[in-house]
């Protein structure tokens, strides 16, 4: 038996930076005070979204991953605690940013960066202004706590991007995420639909998930605005919720047997059984491979 209690964090960030960090850093270690030994934040959670509108202002607060003061403070919060931390930042590299993610173990070693992959376009969630497509690829890490495999919001979307960390390993997908409002369709709630694509990732490659969302309403200068919904969830390995959270702060912990998993997964024969000479259409963007 091998038990890992997973948390997960929600909250709405402000504004003010540091108030952001001291919340981060209050509900990690509640989580860990509630015996969670991987505990996933959101996504950018240092400051507000600031993709609800294109304002270059915004490209100065990008930072290397060596050096960067976020991810010491929460390697040290880590290494305090023993706690296994997915860190997600707003990196720069060379001449371009990225959207970043930094793997950081229990004994406070940063693992590696995952930058990420899908970069999305619509009204009010602005990314490709601010990030270039992540040229990692698809990352898992061992870490103190299990194998784990990391995706950043619109990543969640897509079975490749779970199926590829499945294959090389991943005992648990995590997904930290900044999703809510569509500001040119304010009644439209994707919500459900959200759980609903991850839900089945876990159960296609039988591993428990995790997505972490914000919460709040956050107006940008133009006036676009957009409310985080929250929903936050952990889902089994057969997709089915856990756990989930509304649409306020909240905390969540579950524990699994990531070798009893890891039985199931193996006996259901999903892996041994797939067809890679078949899949060739997935290599083009018009399926024609």
């Amino acid at each position: 038996m091998r038990e890992v209690r997973l948390g997960v964090c929600q909250f709405a960030c402000s504004e003010d930076i540091s108030t952001n960090l001291d919340t981060a850093e209050r509900m990690v270690r509640e989580a860990a005070a509630g015996g969670a030994k991987v505990i996933l934040l959101q996504e950018l959670f240092e400051t507000v979204y600031f993709c609800k509108e294109e304002d270059a202002a915004w490209l100065s607060h990008a930072k290397p991953l060596e050096g960067n003061p976020l991810i010491a403070r929460f390697a040290d919060l880590a290494r305090e605690l023993g706690v296994v931390l997915p860190v997600s930042f707003f990196e720069s590299a060379g001449q371009t940013q990225f959207n970043s993610l930094a793997m950081v173990d229990a004994d406070g070693a940063v693992l590696g960066c995952y930058r990420k992959s899908h970069i999305p376009d619509n009204p009010g969630y602005e990314e490709k202004f601010y990030f270039s497509p992540g040229d990692t690829g698809f990352r898992v890490w061992d870490t103190a706590f299990g194998r784990i495999g990391v995706g950043i919001c619109w990543d969640q979307w897509f079975p490749e991007a779970a199926r590829v960390m499945a294959l090389k390993g991943a005992e648990m997908l995590l997904y930290p995420t900044a999703i809510g409002s569509e500001p040119a369709d304010p009644g439209y709630d994707s919500s459900t639909h959200w759980q609903n694509a991850m839900c089945g990732h876990a159960a296609a490659n039988i591993v428990p998930l995790a997505a972490a969302n914000r919460v709040g309403r956050e107006v940008a200068p133009n006036g676009t605005e957009i409310t985080f919904y929250g929903r936050s969830f952990i889902a089994d390995q057969t997709g089915v919720k856990v756990a989930e959270a509304g649409d306020g702060e909240h905390l969540l912990i579950h524990a699994f047997d990531l070798d009893a998993v890891g039985e199931l997964r193996r006996g259901w024969g999903v892996f041994r059984d797939r067809r890679p000479e078949l899949y060739r259409a997935l290599m083009g963007l018009d399926g024609s491979g």
